[in-house]
């Protein structure tokens, strides 16, 4: 949800955000965007975090719920591109 609403956040803020350390932050966002869920972008000398939001949310009875559905449960309004 904070990558999704924040596109531009730096690694410090998510952690200190989440309540870990900057190299769980990083850890997190790794893992994100290698499962194919987040997609990094240089922008200068930031990243910006695009959430895929059509991608489905792995589920064992395969109701194939999206990214961006959780999304507009978790916070009441569609973030991105699928507003």
């Amino acid at each position: 949800m904070f990558l999704a609403g924040r596109p531009d956040v730096r690694l410090v803020d998510i952690a200190g955000e989440l309540g870990v350390t900057e190299r769980t932050a990083y850890e997190i966002v790794a893992d994100l965007t290698a499962a194919g869920y987040l997609v990094k972008a240089r922008d200068g000398r930031r990243n910006r975090y695009h959430v895929q939001h059509h991608l489905p949310i792995p589920d064992d009875l395969e109701r194939q719920r999206t990214i961006g559905e959780l999304l507009v449960v978790l916070m009441g309004t569609p973030i991105g591109p699928h507003r």
